[in-house]
């Protein structure tokens, strides 16, 4: 990379009541040592906080992290509050355990644009997001 280009920026979110991050934090941490700046928001965070951080970071992507089973309320809501901040154009990953049903129904209603779960080689990972992301997006 040479020492002009833009990083791609990524929103690694813990949304909702999961106390468990050590996924979150691994797949943070690739994104991280691949070149990309990566913001953590840590557990806890509401949808609105989640959204909210996005604008303020001016992130490339959105990558929710969601063990709790809630993917298929939070996901969407986020979705739509980004393109209500006039986001519409950010990559929005959703990562964790979803049951392969509920990850088409995300990816086929457009309230994902991929599905990560455990397992998921990191390298698949930075692999989409390198592929998919204009880095050269709106300012």
């Amino acid at each position: 990379m040479n020492a002009n280009a833009k990083k791609i920026r990524v929103l690694v979110a813990k949304p909702g009541l999961d106390g468990h991050d050590r996924g979150a934090r691994v797949v943070a941490r690739a994104l991280r040592d691949a070149g990309m700046e990566v913001i953590y928001t840590g557990l806890h965070q509401t949808p609105e906080q989640v959204v909210e951080t996005a604008l303020q970071e001016d992130v490339d992507v959105v990558g929710l992290s969601i063990l709790s089973g809630a993917h298929m309320t939070i996901a969407p809501r986020i979705k739509e509050m980004l393109k209500e901040k006039d986001m519409g154009d950010v990559l929005f990953l959703v990562g964790g355990i979803i049951p392969g049903e509920d990850a088409e129904k995300l990816l086929a209603e457009g309230n994902a644009d991929q599905i990560f779960t455990p397992g998921d080689p990191l390298d698949k990972i930075i692999n989409y997001i390198n592929g998919r992301v204009n880095i050269n997006r709106k300012s």
